[in-house]
């Protein structure tokens, strides 16, 4: 199992961001799909969540109306698009799934600030 982020990046409160998170080793299609993050001496907390079938998300009252999670089963990828970022929203982002265990990505860093 293999999962890739990309994306993250430096940039300034109210700007955007996508990240993408590229899966392998797994019927991606088959499962549903999280982002969480990580900010500096925080717990790790949940962003989003999309199912695998329907593409039902689910948001943080954090994110929800600023950030969008979506998913592409034939690229096995998933996205956070983040619009409005603000400085708060500066963390590691992390996809992830479950199967018997919780696989995690290496992290992707975005940093919003002026």
């Amino acid at each position: 199992v293999q999962l890739v982020e990309s994306g993250g990046g430096l940039v300034q409160p109210g700007g955007s961001l996508r990240l993408s998170c590229a899966a392998s080793g797994f019927t991606f299609s088959n499962y549903p799909m999280s982002w969480y993050r990580q900010a500096p001496r925080k717990e790790r907390e949940w962003v989003a969540a999309i199912t695998s079938a329907n593409g039902n998300t689910n948001y943080a009252d954090s994110v929800k109306g600023r950030f969008t999670i979506s998913r592409d089963n034939a690229k096995n990828t998933v996205y956070l698009q983040m619009n409005s970022l603000k400085p708060e929203d500066t963390a590691v982002y992390y996809c992830t799934y479950y199967y018997q265990r919780r696989y995690w990505g290496q992290g992707t860093q975005v940093t919003v600030s002026s």
